[in-house]
């Protein structure tokens, strides 16, 4: 790729995860969790991307209020310019468009990739090559390129691309996306699995600033308007100010549904690499160390005739006996047991605990 073409990395750092609750809290969110290893997510997605030969630069939007954990966590790896902070969380497509066009001040032209912070890839030579697919097509094909997998297995935990694999004139491993589809039923995930016209959506996208500005003006104009606002005031003394103004008056809204589904320039890169967005509690299950009854522990934990568990335990012990198929998450103030295959309805429990008055836990 060019030295004109240099990538530059967006890293969307201002989630709650509360799947992952009640170790993801408001002040210590996914992100920064050390699930897996001994650096935390976000620090293992800052050092896969600043591996790749052709990313010129990284940056990493986040909220306000994760303002100093975000600036801790990547203290050493990234300068603290290259941190663009939102008043508040308004979902994926106005922190997007925010740094877009903090990118657009330099080059409008310049290759922009969107990651999440908190995903886990293996094979990144793999990873590295389906990105510079997606940079070279979002250049050729003036497209919105995002990331699909290849689906292992039929997950009804993740999103799906259906894409057409029958066009030409694309480059190999490259196609057009035919509709964006929300979890299927496991009934369904087995049909898109069989049929290999499906994908995972992994929610990384590459394209041109300058295409996805004009793609932000025709098919989300509310958030354009104030968004222009605020590029425009980008390295002024009144900043601050438009920032906060004009961020008050911007609508909430993913990328995927204010924009993907609404575009016909959608393409998508066929990638092999190992990818799993940690989605839930059986996520870490499903990529940690197990004893041989297939447990896995985190902790001072003993089991006794017990299966297929997931024990995590770090400031006390827990001891299970006669139980298969189950989370434990036993902390100083709290404890939370479910059935793994119920791990992702945390995220219900979380509502629960809003409904409740129970700020304090979260």
């Amino acid at each position: 790729m060019s030295s004109d073409h240099k990538m530059k990395c967006v890293i969307m750092a201002g989630g709650r995860g509360t799947r992952f609750w009640p170790v993801s809290r408001k002040s210590n969110p996914k992100q920064m969790l050390n699930l897996i290893g001994e650096k935390s997510l976000l620090q293992m997605t800052v050092d896969r991307l600043s591996g790749i030969e052709f990313v010129s630069d990284i940056y990493v939007v986040t909220n306000s209020e994760l303002a100093e954990r975000i600036k801790n966590e990547v203290s050493g790896l990234l300068d603290e310019k290259n941190i663009i902070l939102e008043p508040s969380g308004k979902n994926t497509a106005p922190a997007i468009g925010l740094v877009a066009f903090h990118l657009s001040k330099e080059n409008e032209n310049s290759v922009m990739g969107v990651f999440p912070a908190d995903h886990l890839i293996s094979n990144h030579e793999t990873f590295s090559e389906s990105l510079q697919l997606a940079a070279e097509t979002a250049i050729s094909e003036n497209g919105l390129v995002t990331l699909g997998i290849n689906p292992a297995y039929p997950s009804t935990g993740y999103g799906y691309i259906q894409v057409d694999k029958n066009d030409t004139g694309l480059p190999d491993g490259v196609f057009n996306v035919d509709s964006f589809i929300e979890k299927p039923d496991s009934n369904l995930a087995i049909k898109y699995l069989d049929s290999g016209n499906y994908l995972w959506n992994s929610g990384m996208f590459v394209w041109k600033v300058s295409s996805f500005l004009k793609a932000l003006k025709l098919h989300m104009p509310n958030q354009f308007e104030h968004l222009e606002k605020i590029g425009k005031s980008v390295g002024t003394d009144d900043y601050n100010n438009v920032l906060s103004n004009s961020w008050e008056n911007i609508e909430p809204e993913s990328v995927d549904y204010g924009m993907l589904e609404k575009s016909d320039n959608v393409l998508v890169v066929e990638g092999s690499f190992d990818w799993n967005d940690i989605g839930s509690w059986n996520s870490i299950y499903e990529i940690s160390e197990k004893d041989s009854e297939g447990n896995a522990f985190k902790g001072d934990v003993i089991i006794l005739e017990g299966i297929n568990n997931l024990i995590h335990s770090p400031d006390k012990l827990t001891a299970v006996i006669g139980v298969d198929n189950i989370v434990v998450v036993n902390l100083k103030d709290v404890t939370l047991i479910v059935p793994k295959e119920s791990s992702e309805d945390v995220r219900k429990l979380v509502d629960k605990l809003v409904s409740h008055g129970r700020e304090d836990l979260l």
